[in-house]
């Protein structure tokens, strides 16, 4: 039943969301900005999807006068690339590592013949240095759909960038699990008719995650245990058998309420 697995990037396939904060704080400093972004804010703007947009929404509520200057949007977009360049130095300096977990899931899924996809509202760069830095240069060839937002420019919560990599893998959204840290790609996985399972980090353990298939701290290792915090199970971690019963014990992807119904028991 289970054909496809479909993963986020940031937040999901590596822990990345702290150094996103530092990498912006640091470009604040260097544009001459008092702009500080802490973890307590940066949990809430990452309700907005997209550095771009997050950035437009804190100036928009912090600095309106700014916001309403001619040339905003072009010093939005320095701003943006700006840190871009340098998460990416941050990522290469620092070697950010995968979340437990991601990389055998990765490569169990290649050893059974699943097709692979990526859907992020992140840019490619983003992508490319967080895994060039972690699985070679050949990881691209694991994957037959990688779709970001230089590829789908409308961002998730909107299912747009989902629904572009199922097209690419031609497969029903039945068929495929998709992996998510946020509430905002939830929504998007849902609304393109995908089950879902979180994998939450200190930035979206406290969000509610209505309607995904099951809610987890990560994929888990043999000596790694993870913590279930929505659902039921006996494993210490994600397999793809796991992965099968969750796709076919869930009932209702379209439900916002399923899960407050009952409970998904894995024996």
């Amino acid at each position: 039943m289970l054909q496809g697995l479909i993963f986020d990037v940031d937040g999901t396939l590596a822990d990345t969301e702290e150094i996103h904060r530092l990498a912006f704080n640091q470009t604040f400093t260097d544009f001459g900005l008092d702009w500080n972004w802490n973890p307590d804010l940066y949990e809430e703007l990452l309700v907005t999807s997209g550095g771009k947009e997050r950035i437009t929404q804190y100036a928009k509520a912090f600095e309106p006068e700014r916001a309403a200057t001619p040339d905003f949007s072009d010093f939005v977009r320095r701003l943006h690339n700006q840190k871009t360049a340098l998460y990416a130095e941050m990522l290469t300096s620092g070697h950010i590592r995968l979340r437990p977990g991601v990389e055998r899931l990765l490569h169990a899924a290649r050893s059974a013949g699943l097709t692979l996809g990526i859907a992020t509202s992140s840019a490619w760069s983003n992508a490319k240095a967080l895994l060039d830095n972690n699985l070679g240069r050949n990881w691209q060839s694991w994957f037959a759909a990688i779709e970001t937002s230089d590829t789908v420019t409308e961002k998730k919560p909107a299912p747009a960038v989902y629904q572009a990599v199922l097209d690419r893998l031609r497969l029903a959204p039945k068929h495929c699990i998709a992996i998510e840290d946020t509430e905002n790609g939830l929504a998007a996985a849902r609304a393109a008719g995908l089950a879902t399972v979180i994998t939450t980090h200190r930035f979206t353990r406290n969000r509610r995650f209505m309607g995904a298939a099951l809610v987890l701290d990560g994929l888990g290792e043999p000596d790694q245990p993870m913590t279930v915090t929505r659902g039921s199970i006996k494993r210490p971690y994600v397999d793809l058998a796991f992965l099968e019963r969750v796709l076919a014990d869930y009932k209702d992807v379209g439900s916002s309420t399923y899960w407050e119904q009952q409970l998904l028991v894995l024996a």
